[in-house]
């Protein structure tokens, strides 16, 4: 797989992210869309990273995660968990250990090969209070080392206007659980 874009997937993209940009100004107050292209064009791996995430029904948005943050943070702000990554276990040594019925791939390896990583909880609760998101489905999220020694994993979503955060065994996949990624740029 190629790492970079040609010159038309590039406009192309740079388009999409601007009118997502302008769509939802209350996801990146105070910041100007000529600030980030900038930054965006300077970092074409970046670029081929966001392309992933949208390609794969992401519809990564820049996000304010922190305010005094030199960063930028674009984020999966599809209102469901991306369609086209899910059904995926946790990560690799989750696929490995997986005996019957193995998935597709795995959550966390996903995520490497895109160039992005899976949303910590605090950042998937932040996300949540500029919009409303997974109410359908979940999304697995970074897991301690402590929790993933023994086997599980955390995942979100929100049902009844609250944010949850639940455990899973590693292995298990499911159709309406997929994952939500960060990239900063």
């Amino acid at each position: 797989m190629k790492n970079s874009l040609t010159q038309q997937e590039q406009s192309k993209l740079l388009q999409i992210l601007r009118e997502r940009f302008e769509r939802y100004p209350k996801r990146h107050p105070k910041i100007k869309w000529e600030e980030v292209e900038t930054k965006l064009l300077e970092n074409p791996k970046k670029l081929w990273s966001l392309f992933q995430m949208e390609k794969s029904s992401g519809e990564p948005d820049l996000v304010t995660i922190d305010p005094n943050a030199s960063q930028y943070a674009y984020v999966d702000c599809a209102e469901e968990s991306p369609k086209g990554r899910r059904s995926l276990c946790y990560d690799q040594k989750a696929l490995d250990d997986r005996k019957e019925n193995k998935p597709a791939g795995s959550a966390d390896e996903e995520a490497k090969q895109m160039g992005t990583t899976l949303l910590s909880e605090e950042q998937y609760r932040q996300l949540q209070t500029l919009g409303e998101f997974d109410l359908k489905t979940s999304s697995w999220i970074q897991t301690p080392e402590s929790v993933r020694k023994l086997g599980g994993a955390l995942f979100c979503d929100r049902r009844y206007n609250q944010v949850f955060t639940y455990h899973n065994g590693a292995v298990s996949y499911y159709a309406a659980r997929g994952f939500r990624s960060i990239l900063f740029i």
